[in-house]
């Protein structure tokens, strides 16, 4: 009776508007006056949730993407990819999922890109001719590959949560996400064919070469993260602080593009975005507490369990609760909630930790551009002005794309565990 009105309480203020991490929080407490339990649990699981050395790379990573976001980061990277595929048919569609897979090493999150590429590549598609609808699309489709290529916040939390290593989780995580940026490439390129949408004047060898090189820095600091960590040379949270003193120092001195005077609103906005991650950290943490009192993962467990033992069966049921989860519930929230209860269960068919985290993560992120929560769709069609159920009928195709991709992470361990496996 008591999990019933925590779940009803928490599906009400989401349903109502209330952000979600003070729904986490506002449905625990009521579950707590309820059920006559003392308050001071609150303040003891929320620091219990955050009290990890290996969070503080989250305001890091945070502020190291913003920096570089300031320092003229994402019009380099649209120079570039627009100057290598801009030639063919629907160039600048392309060059938006091929920005987003070069962004995705920079901020690790799917809404940043989203605001960050669409406010520049959606207003100049539609210039160009695209249709509104399918340049907000591609752009909030692309933008989840934000947080499967590395680095990777839900994978930072995810590690931290299961013990796993982050740098396993976030190799594991490239291949998957270079199959989704190619796949929905496929869909841009077929689609731009069909309605026949503009190409750019083909560029020479020199021009391209000269837009390389002012990416380049930008997307070295992915190899620096990536292999730094990997090699042993610094853990993530050490990560986090070199990419900040990268950031400052090709944004300040190579690309001169970040002015000394907007450093303190880029740290304050930077520690307001950590801060909102950590608060629903902390709730998200108290709420998974008070399931696992009522024993709420061993009763999904037993429910999914007693369906089929078959490994494919229980695969496909896992993605299906995900995938609906991911619909409404930020994705944060819903790592550190259900990966505790669901990674028993994958672990018991033989699913390998990373495998699962990844294919749980690539999940929740195609959540990110789904109606009615997709956070990431809001964004973009709030760029392209124009409403969501539009964007949503044209997402459609890109969608179906990245159900492909998820199926085939889910069900061949190998492209997520190639890679690790090299360095082990």
């Amino acid at each position: 009776m008591m999990a019933l009105v925590l779940f009803l309480s928490f599906l009400i203020m989401i349903f109502i508007g209330v952000p979600i991490a003070f729904s986490l929080g506002l449905s625990s407490c009521i579950y707590l006056l309820l059920g006559d339990i003392s308050l001071t649990i609150i303040p003891q699981k929320m620091f219990e949730g955050i009290n990890s050395f290996t969070l503080l790379c989250i305001p890091g990573f945070i502020l190291a993407g913003n920096l570089m976001n300031a320092g003229g980061i994402t019009k380099r990277i649209i120079d570039f990819t627009n100057n290598i595929v801009g030639h063919i048919r629907g160039g600048l569609g392309l060059a938006n999922v091929g920005a987003s897979m070069g962004f995705a090493g920079i901020s690790g999150t799917a809404l940043a890109d989203t605001a960050s590429i669409g406010s520049v590549l959606i207003p100049a598609m539609k210039k160009k001719g695209y249709d509104a609808s399918f340049s907000v699309a591609v752009t909030s489709s692309s933008s989840t590959i934000g947080p499967i290529i590395p680095p990777s916040l839900p994978m930072i939390i995810l590690g931290t949560l299961a013990t796993v290593s982050i740098g396993d989780l976030f190799i594991a995580g490239v291949i998957p996400g270079i199959l989704l940026g190619v796949g929905l490439m496929i869909v841009t390129y077929i689609i731009s064919v069909k309605r026949k949408y503009p190409r750019e004047a083909s560029q020479s060898i020199s021009v391209i070469f000269k837009s390389f090189w002012g990416a380049f820095w930008a997307l070295l600091m992915t190899v620096v993260i990536l292999f730094g960590i990997l090699s042993g040379f610094f853990t993530p949270t050490e990560a986090a602080v070199i990419a900040v003193v990268y950031a400052l120092v090709v944004g300040l001195f190579i690309y001169r593009d970040l002015k000394v005077r907007e450093i303190p609103k880029i740290i304050l906005d930077s520690v307001v975005d950590a801060a909102g991650i950590m608060i629903l950290v902390g709730f998200a943490n108290l709420f998974g507490w008070i399931l696992v009192s009522e024993q709420i993962p061993q009763l999904i467990a037993d429910v999914i369990m007693s369906i089929s033992e078959n490994p494919i069966i229980i695969i496909l049921l896992i993605n299906l609760l995900l995938l609906f989860v991911g619909m409404f519930m930020e994705t944060i929230a819903a790592i550190v909630i259900l990966f505790p209860v669901l990674l028993p269960i994958a672990t018991q068919i033989g699913m390998d930790p990373v495998h699962f985290g990844v294919m749980m993560v690539l999940n929740l992120m195609i959540g990110l551009s789904t109606p009615p929560v997709g956070v990431c769709l809001f964004v973009a069609s709030s760029i392209g002005k124009i409403p969501i159920g539009r964007a949503s009928v044209a997402l459609l195709p890109f969608l179906a794309v990245s159900l492909i991709v998820l199926m085939l992470v889910a069900f061949i361990p190998e492209i997520t565990l190639f890679l690790p496996s090299l360095f082990d």
